[in-house]
């Protein structure tokens, strides 16, 4: 008999990325929405569920001096809504206050 000398690698999961159960390497989603005329509502989803989200708005409002409010969503989860576009607003605050890095955050909108 012969000897092989190779190794058979084991299995492989190719989401093991999108199932990091520390959420750090979930996309935290920023979108501007047009409601009437020149009004905006920017919206920013996917934040990890351990984070306070009523105190992340308070300090974004007052940062920002825009009004919001916290939603509960069947399939979305908790999302932030801030009235205007606040998008790289939001960006800022979220690199800042060490929320989420570069790499994380997706801005959506026109």
């Amino acid at each position: 008999m012969v000897e092989l000398d190779f190794q058979i690698p084991s299995a492989i999961d190719p989401f093991a990325e999108a199932k990091d159960s520390s959420g750090t390497k979930a996309k935290v989603h920023i979108r501007v929405q047009q409601r009437n005329g020149k009004k905006c509502l920017t919206t920013v989803q996917g934040l990890p569920k351990d984070f306070s989200y009523e105190r992340i708005l308070k300090d974004v409002k007052k940062d920002f001096c825009c009004n919001g409010n916290v939603v509960n969503d069947k399939e979305l989860g908790k999302v932030i809504q801030l009235q205007g576009d606040q998008r790289k607003n939001v960006q800022a605050f979220l690199l800042r206050s060490n929320l989420a890095t570069k790499d994380q955050i997706q801005i959506h909108g026109f």
